[in-house]
């Protein structure tokens, strides 16, 4: 339990520490999409190495493809139809759903991975992702103008959103077979690359330069060598 408490904070509690900080200080932007860059490439790793291949070697080529297409399915429709409902609000509302609807996969397939050792690799990958953007998305809400006590509690609201997650995905499959395993992280493997590629990719690169590149190559490697 303590484990799944641990990997539950780590990977939630970076939106309320982003919401915290964003609503006292205004970090550059290239700084922001610098951290994202890294995040991007990290979960690509981490859905490469920790997800899909689990998945593939467990249940085979068949059934992690289809979950895999399924996922990507779901979080494409899920995302459209968010884009439809908050066209006219780009910020506030829009940018927190967007975290969480990416946070959901990502945090549900950490709790899948605890129903053996645990994916250090996409703890990281999650923990890098989840501090920049709530950090530059509380900035965003204050500019539009919220509170900071109502940005602050509507981020404290998805981490404990993206908590559950966590403790749902480790106890909804607790003694499930590496067969039955394979469909959720194939499925949250699709969402979260997909999620990578729509929402967290366009954000990171808008920047460009040196520094950004730097910073993918270096996310790719640490998640890589975490999925060793």
């Amino acid at each position: 339990m303590l484990k799944v408490l641990g990997y539950a904070a780590g990977a939630s509690l970076p939106l309320l520490a982003g919401a915290l900080i964003g609503v006292r200080w205004r970090p550059p932007r290239q700084l922001v999409a610098t951290a994202l860059a890294y995040a991007a490439r990290a979960l690509i790793a981490s859905v490469s190495f920790e997800l899909f291949e689990t998945s593939y070697r467990s249940g085979g080529a068949l059934r992690a493809g289809l979950s895999f297409a399924a996922g990507a399915l779901v979080f494409v429709v899920a995302d459209y139809a968010l884009d439809r409902k908050t066209a006219g609000n780009p910020t506030g509302w829009a940018l927190l759903a967007g975290v969480t609807l990416d946070g959901i996969p990502e945090n549900t397939a950490l709790g899948v991975s605890l129903t053996e050792a645990g994916s250090v690799a996409l703890l990281v990958a999650v923990f890098a992702s989840n501090f920049p953007e709530a950090l530059a998305g509380a900035v965003s809400m204050q500019d539009n103008g919220r509170s900071k006590k109502s940005v602050v509690s509507l981020w404290a609201g998805a981490t404990v959103l993206l908590a559950v997650a966590v403790f749902v995905g480790r106890f909804a499959f607790a003694g499930a077979s590496p067969e039955t395993l394979a469909l959720p992280l194939a499925f949250a493997g699709g969402a979260v690359l997909t999620s990578v590629i729509d929402t967290l990719a366009p954000e990171a690169f808008s920047e460009g330069g040196p520094l950004i590149a730097l910073a993918s190559a270096a996310g790719f490697v640490t998640g890589y060598m975490l999925s060793l």
